[in-house]
């Protein structure tokens, strides 16, 4: 067995498990705020697309993806982070996906060169792909943490010269997952003069870059970074995107990777041989939910109505702030996280993540130690009751 296997950490879940076992919860019905899975309704013309191509079953999809997907992918992009229009290329520049965990996870085993003693750095807490896709790729992860004196983003100016030299990808999450921080252009733009400096990866996951609260503001990316700076080819920039937040098709298993033409070329020869062409029904379906935005709108309505209604209750009680994006709440507990989680999930039902599970202790400092991870998925009603059995456990302690 590759013995990289050995390295792995047990993922958040298994650990969360393993701390509610032997529990008996109180006698309530139970509301799970730890899962990070949509639960607002799937589009049903995603559904009809899906159903009308069936017979595409015969046949083989390619690992390019059908040309009509990549423009409809290509001008979104442009559309969305104020790319000039015409300026990604389809053939080049946008690889379709299955889902940005299976591309994130590739991606890293197709760009770091092993024998060059290769750091892969990321924020700390983080999404455990990245840990994991460093270490089978030969790399040593460096974290970099997120706190709330900094916004939550990492401190990327204190970072030392010799971490930058040895880096070979930067992953950005942006809305962050759990924090919700999102990375500012001008942070971007530094970012982009750093990996020019000391010729590294920028590998942006922007997965939940389309919740966010104002709809007259969407948020920045990494290509809107590029646009500003004239950067059209991308260069050592790539973004990840996914329908699973966006869109509520988590099952669909859909994104797509877009950037750098000569990075994604490499990354195009790594897939032909790693086996993992999206079906053509597949993306059929993810061309007509690219092309629509009215579902989005809608779906951010329902996070809108979630935030105000759970931060009205539990505002006075936990120091926990409206996040930049996303569908998380990260809230400071008043005890340690692993015995908040367990003893709100024994007298409430209610199940959060310890963020301490989502976080790595660097120099005996864990970032996400005596916070939660809350994921505003479930209906309105579960929200609200949930967030007043959370503010009743709180008072309770007193």
């Amino acid at each position: 067995m590759n013995q990289a296997l050995e390295l792995l950490q047990p993922y958040p879940f298994e650990k969360l498990r393993a701390l509610l076992s032997g529990v008996t919860p109180a006698a309530k019905d139970p509301i799970a705020l730890s899962i990070g899975e949509p639960k607002h309704a799937s589009p049903a013309f995603v559904a009809e697309a899906l159903a009308n191509n069936l017979q595409q079953l015969a046949t083989y999809p390619t690992t390019l993806g059908l040309p009509a997907l990549r423009q409809t992918i290509a001008r979104w992009c442009e559309r969305r982070f104020a790319v000039p229009a015409g300026s990604v290329d389809a053939d080049t520049q946008v690889i379709p996906v299955n889902g940005t965990r299976e591309a994130l996870f590739s991606f890293t085993q197709a760009v770091v060169d092993r024998s060059a003693n290769p750091l892969v750095v990321s924020p700390n807490p983080f999404y455990q792909i990245y840990e994991g896709a460093a270490l089978l790729a030969g790399a040593t992860p460096h974290y970099l943490p997120c706190l709330a004196e900094n916004g939550f983003n990492p401190d990327f100016e204190a970072v030392p010269a010799e971490v930058w030299r040895r880096c070979s990808v930067l992953f950005l999450c942006s809305p962050g997952n759990p924090t919700g921080a999102l990375v500012p252009l001008p942070t971007l733009k530094r970012l982009i003069e750093l990996a020019d400096q000391h010729d590294f990866v920028i590998a942006a996951d922007e997965c939940y870059s389309e919740l966010y609260f104002d709809e007259g503001n969407p948020p920045p990316g990494l290509l809107t970074a590029c646009a500003q700076l004239g950067r059209l080819d991308f260069k050592r920039c790539v973004v990840f995107h996914s329908l699973s937040k966006r869109s509520n098709l988590p099952g669909l298993r859909s994104g797509f990777v877009a950037g750098d033409a000569d990075i994604l070329k490499g990354f195009l020869h790594y897939r032909t041989y790693h086996g993992c062409a999206m079906p053509v029904q597949t993306q059929l379906a993810s061309l007509a939910a690219w092309e629509d935005e009215r579902h989005v709108e809608a779906n951010r309505s329902l996070y809108r109505e979630k935030f105000d209604a759970v931060l009205d209750i539990l505002g006075d009680v936990l120091d926990v702030q409206r996040p930049d994006g996303g569908f998380y709440l990260w809230p400071k507990t008043p005890v340690d996280d692993t015995l908040f989680t367990r003893e709100l999930f024994a007298t409430q039902h209610v199940t959060v993540v310890p963020g301490s599970y989502l976080s790595r202790a660097v120099d005996g400092h864990n970032p996400g130690a005596n916070r939660v991870r809350m994921a505003l998925v479930a209906p309105l009603a579960q929200c609200v009751e949930a967030a007043q059995r959370i503010r009743t456990f709180v008072q309770s302690r007193g």
